[in-house]
């Protein structure tokens, strides 16, 4: 059997290390001279914002297919009307309709 021989670790890392800590410790110590104040800068001018443009819509009843396509428009005060073209539609096509409010957005 061989003999296990122990390596001696060289002291100098160690020493290094104390020293970086020694020089960190005295670098915080130090007062930094204080900065000379520049002469009085003039203020910058924020660029002005429009106003936001306030976009009007309007409610409406549309007759929809089962793909989510728009088969019909209707004024919102025309709901049975819209009830009545869906029915309508249902029963002579395969795919059932449906009425849902649609808000679409007024120019002016």
């Amino acid at each position: 059997m061989a003999k296990k021989t122990a390596k001696k670790k060289a002291p100098a890392k160690k020493a290094a290390t104390t020293k970086k800590a020694a020089t960190k410790k005295a670098a915080a110590t130090k007062k930094k001279a204080p900065a000379k104040k520049k002469a009085a800068e003039p203020k910058k001018k924020k660029p002005r914002s429009r106003a936001a443009k306030e976009i009007r819509l309007k409610a409406y009843w549309g007759v929809f297919n089962q793909s989510l396509r728009r088969i019909a428009l209707f004024e919102f005060s025309e709901r049975k009307l819209a009830d009545k073209k869906a029915q309508e539609l249902s029963k002579s096509g395969k795919s059932p309709h449906f009425v849902q409010p649609v808000k679409e957005a007024i120019e002016g």
